[in-house]
């Protein structure tokens, strides 16, 4: 089973991808949260283009990606994982866990560091929070997580087949915790212990600078309660909270040549990156 996914891996990605972003999408039209100001029509045609945007030039700059990386660390015995007589489930646990410790101080780390933080902001200065938010990055941020995490997988000798359950996992979630919907109460309050549930994830894309340096995480809720990055719930509330940065919120700067050039244009702000402060729990 996990040749056959390996080997169709385009396929398999392709069709858990669309199948998510269909059904997160339905989710939202038939049980939305947060009442939307700033239409469908209007972001989501440029927060998609720029997805066609990053993974074209992923295929063109780096056409083996992160699952190529494993195979080539596999053929040429490069890393931990290919050095050590472990068991694969536990390699694959050990490289999933690890690489999205990774993603999740990378996030961090693109939150802390002023020119990253210019290609970052990218993300957050959606003026509303849906599934196509977690699809809104600017392709040179993708193009830097690619080229770090083909390291970290050459360095790990992650299994090949951890490296695309990570990937999967990773784009899945991303669509689920940007989506603008609410879980149940009750469900809610044990899913965040397993994974970032959106109610989680909506509190970092508050205007508010405190609560959007927290709640790092994408896949795993961990590593934001262990690194005291854990903020369980915006100060104005789920459904009073302000989305989005305090400049660029203008509609028109959601276009695609805008968000392409976003990084380069001085922003109002009196400052990029104030340091971060612990969240208060």
């Amino acid at each position: 089973m996990g040749q056959f996914v390996l080997s169709h891996e385009a396929i398999v990605r392709g069709v858990i991808f669309a199948s998510v972003l269909m059904t997160m999408a339905v989710w939202e039209a038939i049980r939305g949260l947060r009442p939307q100001r700033v239409g469908r029509a209007q972001r989501w045609p440029h927060n998609l283009l720029l997805v066609v945007v990053s993974t074209a030039l992923l295929r063109v700059l780096f056409p083996l990606a992160a699952v190529g990386a494993a195979y080539l660390a596999l053929e040429r015995s490069w890393g931990v994982f290919n050095n050590l007589a472990v068991p694969l489930w536990m390699a694959i646990v050990g490289s999933f866990i690890l690489l999205d410790l990774l993603i999740y101080w990378q996030h961090r780390l693109f939150h802390r560091v002023p020119w990253l933080w210019r290609l970052h902001r990218v993300h957050h200065t959606d003026l509303e929070f849906d599934v196509t938010t977690g699809l809104r990055f600017h392709p040179v941020e993708i193009l830097l997580s690619m080229a770090l995490k083909v390291v970290v997988v050459i360095a790990l000798g992650a299994p090949p087949l951890a490296v695309l359950w990570f990937e999967v996992v990773l784009s899945s979630t991303a669509i689920f915790n940007h989506a603008n919907v609410a879980l149940p109460a009750i469900v809610e309050r044990w899913a965040r212990w397993l994974v970032v549930t959106p109610s989680m994830h909506r509190v970092h894309h508050s205007v508010i600078r405190k609560e959007t340096d927290s709640n790092f995480g994408f896949n795993l809720p961990w590593w934001d309660r262990l690194f005291s990055s854990y903020r369980a719930q915006p100060k104005a509330g789920q459904l009073g909270m302000t989305i989005g940065l305090e400049v660029f919120r203008q509609p028109q700067d959601s276009r695609l040549d805008r968000l392409l050039l976003q990084p380069f244009v001085r922003s109002s702000s009196p400052k990029v990156t104030p340091p971060m402060s612990n969240p208060e729990r």
